[in-house]
């Protein structure tokens, strides 16, 4: 938090900036439900397990939040960043936490289930609102986690489609690439699987080229890391690596390999390079759970999982970029499968 003393330790002053930030909310005496307040007596604090800057899925985070924020006059929400040392995530939470100034703590990371039940131990009281993660029966954890497989799934099958097709700088290929940031148990699992079985639905032939940067910001490992799957004939690269991304789309866009955007509608960051956007709708999310924690009706203790059915994952295919940069067959073909898993017609599992 950039606060030092030689004779106080550096968790007093994590605690007492926490509680400056929010001075401006009345306290509640720890988490607890809104029953029984009035709105002025609400206080929300939003956890971003980075920065904001640069990071659309916190942004959305932040945004969906404040927005049902403001549908309650004189609720308060306020914003603060963990960076990227994820060593410090917890401490920081359980600062947070020590206030006793939030009815409600909202972050969204797959980490941060385990490390609010932590916290929990310290602070029973302390209700949280959780993303992107899951956990269930502690009753003062609400988790919400997408459906990370079917994201990565139409992702895959689009890749595969581009690669077949052989209109890339690659030419013709049986080969995609994946860019993590690091490896964690929802990418090794869930995510990459799902990426290859998509693209062995195309051809069996297909296979996967998967690295990581080890960080979620170092655009030059990311350049490094993509031109050098792209050297291994990966035509598309799906790249899940935060500010690394950066690195990547450079790479592809000198050499005429693509990309795929994941979280986020990407289109726009290189029109022609980023050929696909497998998104998720973080603020829809971050707006409704919100708004239900206000109205007493969130469900502490249980964690749901959403996917295209529900509206929260998705693939933008409404893009002038992606109209313009996929050819009319390969479309056909990814709405028919978006359609159908849409509608629920089709079920990939979780």
């Amino acid at each position: 938090m950039g606060y030092h003393s030689k004779t106080k330790p550096a968790g007093f002053f994590i605690a007492a900036a926490f509680i400056f930030c929010s001075a401006a909310a009345l306290f509640a005496g720890g988490g607890g439900d809104t029953g029984g307040k009035s709105s002025k007596e609400i206080s929300i604090a939003v956890f971003v397990p980075g920065v904001m800057s640069g990071s659309p899925i916190y942004e959305m985070l932040a945004e969906g939040v404040r927005k049902a924020g403001s549908e309650e006059p004189g609720a308060a929400v306020t914003v603060i960043e963990g960076g990227f040392n994820q060593a410090e995530w917890e401490p920081k939470l359980t600062a947070l936490a020590a206030t006793g100034s939030y009815d409600l703590i909202v972050s969204s990371n797959p980490s941060l289930p385990a490390l609010a039940s932590s916290v929990s131990v310290k602070f029973p009281k302390q209700k949280f609102l959780l993303l992107d993660g899951e956990i269930s029966g502690n009753p003062m954890i609400y988790t919400m986690r997408y459906n990370q497989r079917e994201q990565a799934y139409v992702a895959g099958y689009l890749a595969a489609m581009v690669a077949q097709e052989g209109k890339t700088g690659v030419g013709k290929t049986s080969r995609i690439g994946l860019l993590a940031g690091q490896e964690y148990p929802a990418m090794n699992t869930i995510m990459l699987p799902a990426y290859l079985e998509a693209a062995k639905a195309i051809d069996p032939a297909f296979e996967v080229d998967f690295r990581v940067v080890g960080n979620w910001y170092d655009a030059g490992k990311g350049a490094e890391l993509a031109s050098d799957m792209i050297r291994n004939k990966s035509a598309v690269i799906l790249c899940v690596a935060g500010g690394a991304n950066e690195g990547a789309v450079q790479a592809a866009a000198e050499t005429g390999a693509k990309v795929i955007w994941y979280d986020t509608n990407g289109y726009a960051v290189r029109p022609g390079t980023v050929v696909g956007s497998a998104i998720l709708r973080q603020d829809k999310a971050a707006y409704e759970q919100t708004r239900r924690f206000l109205d007493g009706t969130l469900p502490f203790g249980t964690a749901e999982i959403v996917g295209m059915k529900e509206g929260y994952v998705d693939f933008v295919e409404d893009d002038p970029n992606y109209i313009a940069a996929v050819s009319p067959g390969i479309r056909e073909k990814q709405a028919a499968l978006l359609s159908r898993l849409r509608s629920g017609e089709l079920d990939l599992g979780e």
